[in-house]
C-alpha cells in the first residue's frame, strides 16, 4: 500500500459528478501522471462512480477512489483513501463518519486495500471546508503541528494540504512538510499551469491536479511536466 503510493509525484483528481469528454479522458489516463484519484465533495453518487471507473479501466494506470460518500464505495478499484479532517469543527469528519461505517459495513471493507488521508482543509469557502466546518485560519506552525499530530502520534501515511479551488500559502506547505518523518505530503488547489504545478511540486512530495482538467485541458496536460 505505502510502497504504491511512495513514488507518486503527479496525481490527476477526477470527479465523477461533472462530465468528461471520451477524448479528454483519454489524454489524462495517458498524459504521463502517476495515478488518478476518483473524488468530490458533493454529487458523488454509486452510479456515476462506477461510470467513470469502467471508463478510466481501459487504461493502465493506478486508479483510486477517495471516499467522501459511503454509498460511493465502488468495488475495483487499486486503493481506497479515506479522508480523516484533522482541523474539523465536527467530529464527524475525524472519526464519526468512519465509525458508522465500519459498524455497518466492516466485514466488506477490504482493509489491505484502505489508505487513511490527514487533511488539513484550508479554505474557508470551499464546499469541504464548509461541509466540515474547518478551522481553516492557521499560520503555519498551527498547520504543521495538525501534521506532525497525524504523522507520529496517528502514524498516518499521507497527510494532504487542500485549499480546494485557490491556489495556496507553499511557505506553510514547505513548513508542514519540514516536520514529517514517515507521513507524504499531498497539496491540492489552484494548480492551474505549469509554473503553479512547479511551485506546489517543490513545495510538496505530490501534487494533485483537478479542477483545471475541466476549465483548461491543455494547461492540465502541462502540469505533468512539473514532476517529470
Amino acid at each position: 500500500m505505502k510502497q504504491m503510493i511512495k513514488p507518486w509525484r503527479h496525481v490527476f483528481k477526477l470527479d465523477p459528478d461533472r462530465e468528461i469528454s471520451d477524448e479528454a479522458l483519454a489524454r489524462v489516463c495517458m498524459s504521463g501522471t502517476d495515478a488518478v484519484m476518483v473524488g468530490g465533495s458533493s454529487g458523488v453518487t454509486f452510479e456515476n462512480t462506477v461510470e467513470l471507473l469502467a471508463r478510466i479501466r481501459q487504461y493502465d494506470i493506478p486508479c483510486v477512489l477517495e471516499i467522501s460518500e459511503l454509498e460511493a464505495a465502488v468495488p475495483g478499484f487499486d486503493l481506497y483513501m479515506i479522508p480523516m479532517v484533522l482541523n474539523t469543527g465536527s467530529i464527524d469528519w475525524l472519526i464519526g463518519k468512519h465509525q458508522q461505517a465500519i459498524e455497518q459495513y466492516g466485514f466488506l471493507i477490504p482493509w489491505e486495500l484502505l489508505v487513511p488521508e490527514g487533511y488539513i482543509v484550508l479554505n474557508p469557502n470551499s464546499t469541504v471546508g464548509k461541509l466540515t466546518e474547518a478551522k481553516t485560519n492557521l499560520s503555519a506552525a498551527s498547520a504543521a503541528a495538525y501534521a506532525q499530530t497525524a504523522d507520529r502520534l496517528m502514524s498516518l501515511p499521507i497527510v494532504y494540504v487542500e485549499y480546494s479551488g485557490t491556489f495556496g500559502d507553499m511557505n506553510l506547505v514547505s513548513a508542514v512538510r519540514q516536520e514529517l518523518r514517515g507521513a507524504q505530503l499531498f497539496y491540492g488547489g489552484g494548480i492551474t499551469n505549469l509554473q503553479t504545478a512547479r511551485e506546489a511540486a517543490a513545495a510538496a512530495d505530490t501534487i494533485v491536479v483537478g479542477n483545471i482538467i475541466y476549465d483548461h485541458l491543455e494547461e492540465a496536460l502541462l502540469t505533468v511536466q512539473a514532476v517529470k
